[in-house]
């Protein structure tokens, strides 16, 4: 299970995620079901075990927040210039691609919990052609690792933790020996259209309304 104390994944590559969690749960039984397991061993955690990070920490401190350092003018240095906010319009650009050519958005936001299984894998079959073709029209994939999956694999040490994630019995430290489960998936390109002034990139897809 994932540590708590991870840091936070940013909204770009949250909804990236998202729409791969969705089409491998959707079409592989075993993913699924580890997906399962992992949500219910978190849902059967404690509430407090449940709780954000920042909170657990405070709680371990006896309740009172940590005290802040001593700012970098305080000690004489340059203020660090703030982060900037990060960037997600070319995000809602291809979620926008996806729902134009596959009607991916319609297909999560209906209930299909009445439809029948034959009705969903036609539903299903027809939203994977169009968004199989807007991804390939505008990104070019590659998969992170060039193996087989089932294949087996060593890591190690200096391996990229943000190109293969551990799972399983994880124990030690590198190098490691496992079953590559899935070789991952990176964005050698994205070629997004260029908005148009005026454009509102939050708009994933505009009302119709027939006269």
């Amino acid at each position: 299970m994932a540590d708590l104390h991870d840091p936070p994944l940013p909204w770009s590559t949250r909804l990236w995620f998202a729409f791969a969690c969705f089409f491998r749960v959707l079409f592989d039984p075993q993913f699924a079901a580890r997906a399962w397991r992992a949500r219910e061993a978190i849902a059967a955690l404690p509430p407090t075990e449940r709780a954000e990070p920042r909170q657990l920490e405070r709680d371990r401190a006896g309740g009172a927040p940590a005290a802040p350092e001593a700012g970098a003018a305080a000690r004489g240095e340059p203020e660090p210039a703030p982060q900037a906010a990060p960037v997600v319009s070319s995000a809602l650009q291809l979620l926008s691609l996806l729902q134009r050519e596959g009607r991916l958005v319609d297909f999560l936001e209906q209930d299909i919990a009445s439809f029948g299984d034959a009705d969903v894998g036609v539903a299903a079959r027809m939203v994977h052609e169009g968004c199989r073709k807007a991804l390939r029209s505008h990104a070019k994939l590659a998969p992170v690792r060039r193996e087989d999956e089932g294949a087996k694999v060593t890591l190690e040490a200096g391996y990229n933790p943000s190109e293969v994630k551990l799972i399983g019995n994880v124990s030690g430290t590198a190098p490691y020996r496992g079953v590559l489960r899935h070789r991952g998936w990176r964005a050698d390109e994205l070629s997004l259209p260029t908005p148009v002034a005026g454009h509102d990139a939050s708009v994933i897809a505009p009302a119709e309304v027939e006269l």
